[in-house]
């Protein structure tokens, strides 16, 4: 059962509606059992709500978090800006298109945290839950218009990704333009990787749990990256979230700490990478 609000009822008649609407359909058992705020909302979200309070991130200094991922993302740009240098002018060289590769991806979902049940029943923005929309810079690796038909999986010996994209790819030096998003606030060093928005709607209706990892910002690197490889299937993404959701019950500056130094290895030894 889905609970629309029709704006001309006042709130009570509203609550009147979607109750005797719950009583005649086939999901009344199950609307029995919520709670009174629960009630008044769709019951999609009213599910995520209850399945949410087993998964929620790990109290932490935000501000001392902050700090350390300006630092960091600071002095990583000074001390790469060489090789970065490089790259930039290896891409120009090798393949027609821009350098840097801009995307609008998905962000922190930060309204989850303050809504009120009312704000839930009466605030249309509540079908976009997926989070804040951002640019992400990163170095191109693909051909020209590579997307042009639309997003899909990216495959092993993918014909869309250049020889040099697939180097950069492989060392996961095609992020490192990221650090710009860490400044910015957009993303932290570590965190679930952003999605674009029309893969997180498909998503959030794939996998139940998806749209909770946009409870934490998110990151260059993370647990799911050092642990999996790029995503080619549903079962990769679904893997990865629940890694993903593993990292935000245990989020914390020595966690984070943990994952940066394990992911060198995964860049030098190139792993999991198309």
């Amino acid at each position: 059962m889905t609970v629309i609000a029709d704006p001309s009822l006042s709130r009570a008649a509203a609550l009147s509606r979607s109750a005797a609407d719950a009583r005649t359909g086939p999901a009344f058992d199950h609307a029995a059992r919520l709670s009174d705020r629960e009630r008044r909302l769709p019951t999609t979200l009213a599910a995520d709500l209850a399945y949410s309070d087993h998964v929620s991130p790990r109290p932490r200094s935000e501000i001392l978090c902050r700090a350390l991922n300006i630092t960091i993302a600071a002095v990583a740009l000074l001390a790469l800006s060489p090789v970065l240098l490089l790259v930039a002018l290896a891409i120009r060289l090798s393949s027609e298109g821009p350098i840097l590769y801009r995307q609008t991806r998905v962000g922190l979902d930060r309204r989850r945290r303050s809504w009120s049940a009312d704000q839930m029943l009466y605030d249309r923005r509540i079908r976009d839950v997926g989070g804040k929309p951002f640019t992400i810079y990163k170095f191109r690796t693909m051909r020209l218009n590579a997307e042009r038909a639309g997003a899909v999986w990216a495959t092993k010996g993918d014909p869309r990704i250049t020889a040099l994209g697939r180097m950069l790819r492989k060392t996961r030096i095609d992020e490192i333009p990221q650090l710009i998003n860490v400044l910015l606030g957009d993303m932290n060093i570590v965190g679930p990787r952003p999605e674009r928005p029309v893969l997180v709607s498909q998503l959030r209706e794939q996998i139940r749990e998806y749209p909770l990892r946009h409870r934490a910002k998110p990151g260059i690197t993370g647990w799911a990256q050092i642990n999996h490889s790029y995503d080619a299937c549903l079962e990769d993404v679904r893997t990865k979230v629940r890694f993903d959701l593993e990292y935000l019950q245990r989020q914390s500056v020595t966690e984070e700490l943990r994952i940066m130094a394990r992911t060198i290895p995964v860049m030098i030894l190139r792993r999991g990478a198309n």
